[in-house]
């Protein structure tokens, strides 16, 4: 639903579910790239494409290979940073006072985009934490993130202010609905690769608890470290994994670099 949205906003109208050509992929993959969006949400959306493609028997539309429109392999671990910062003016170009607060909560906690949009504050903040629904998460587990700091206990008196009882999604509207409105509202002003939020907790989060920078933020590489520090550092991803819900805890690279 989401791809038909966005081929509709590219001017194909009309279309139906056995309309797909491959002009229509083209367009995409071109928005895609030019929007800057990370390689894996590429590629998992070029495998929707497929899945779309199979059960209507239009396969030969789609390209095998991603490379074939010029999307580039995935790099797991660069110690690159890829952290991003939503400043106040990029905030106040969000118009719809719930996707600007979900874009607070990304920031503020490096929840993910759908946790944020279903986050319910009543039931979340529990004071020293927050606590995540299984039906908010990927993989469908509760999880905990800590309140730490004033500012995160700021985000969430708003949060808990245009909310009241229920999620930050407004009343008449799902999910689905509220997620197209997010979409529609980040686009319009001009924001992208906002998984980078994540990354800026996770290199925050590894600078508080080890007390020096992550390898993506500057910091010693983990060869450099002592036997010490190298505790720590494993400890630090531990928490960071569990904070971002995540099962390994090899995955912090991708964030914090190795």
């Amino acid at each position: 639903m989401q791809i038909a949205d966005q081929l509709y906003d590219l001017g194909f109208q009309g279309m139906k579910s056995r309309s797909l050509k491959q002009k229509h992929v083209e367009a995409l993959v071109k928005d895609w790239l030019r929007q800057d969006l990370a390689v894996g949400t590429i590629k998992n959306r070029m495998s929707v494409l497929r899945w779309w493609a199979e059960k209507v028997d239009r396969r030969k539309v789609v390209a095998r290979s991603n490379a074939h429109y010029g999307i580039p392999d995935r790099q797991y671990v660069t110690n690159i940073s890829k952290a991003k910062e939503v400043n106040r003016q990029g905030l106040d170009k969000i118009s719809d006072p719930y996707v600007r607060m979900s874009l607070e909560l990304q920031q503020a906690f490096g929840l993910r985009r759908e946790e944020a949009i279903k986050f319910i504050p009543t039931f979340a903040d529990r004071g020293e934490h927050l606590t995540l629904k299984a039906t908010w998460t990927k993989g469908g587990k509760t999880r905990e993130v800590p309140i730490r700091t004033d500012e995160q206990r700021e985000v969430l008196r708003r949060a808990h202010e245009l909310a009241g009882k229920g999620a930050l999604i407004p009343s008449g509207r799902n999910y689905v609905q509220q997620l197209r409105v997010y979409e529609r509202q980040i686009t319009n002003a001009g924001l992208s690769k906002l998984h980078g939020l994540r990354h800026a907790y996770a290199q925050a989060r590894y600078e508080e608890l080890t007390g020096w920078k992550s390898p993506a933020a500057g910091g010693p590489i983990s060869k450099a470290l002592s036997s010490g520090q190298k505790v720590m550092d494993r400890q630090a991803r531990r928490i960071i994994s569990q904070e971002l819900g995540h099962i390994r805890e090899q995955i912090t690279s991708v964030y914090v670099g190795r």
